[in-house]
């Protein structure tokens, strides 16, 4: 049996994830994993270890922790994000130099989408859309003054 156009696993997400900042908490918490990944690299591989101890497993824990909150309480998404670019950069200090910048770096970027995420916008019209709405007002017939 064909399904309606509208359903589906595909569009259900599509809906889900429109309604959440939902890059800005998946790059935090994919930030939050590979610093905590980097943690158990091999001696051959690892910098420093930083502050030795609960400090260089907790920030990156509550780096994850706080991506997966903006993903399913995007209510808070302020909050979570203030204390997720807070303690991305604070790992730079306590876990092998932020994860080598690349768990820092997207720590920090998913933090900013994350904060900058407005869920009342209207989505951006984009450019063939504009200029396909442009090409049917030139193409339609102009309207006499006096006549509806």
């Amino acid at each position: 049996m064909p399904r309606g156009p509208r359903e589906g696993v595909r569009p259900a997400f599509r809906q889900w994830r429109a309604g959440r900042p939902f890059w800005g908490g998946l790059l935090l918490a994919l930030g939050g994993a590979e610093v905590l990944l980097t943690l158990k690299a091999s001696l051959d591989v690892i910098l420093h270890v930083g502050m030795q101890g609960l400090a260089g497993y907790l920030l990156p824990a509550v780096m994850l922790l706080c991506g997966v909150l903006i993903l399913f309480n995007p209510a808070q998404r302020l909050f979570y994000s203030v204390i997720g670019v807070l303690v991305s950069l604070g790992t730079w200090l306590t876990s092998n130099l932020g994860g080598f910048f690349v768990g820092m770096l997207l720590g920090v970027a998913g933090s900013c989408l994350a904060f900058g995420w407005l869920p009342d916008q209207e989505p951006r019209v984009g450019r063939r859309q504009r200029r396909k709405e442009a090409r049917a007002a030139k193409a339609a017939p102009p309207t006499p003054v006096g006549q509806p």
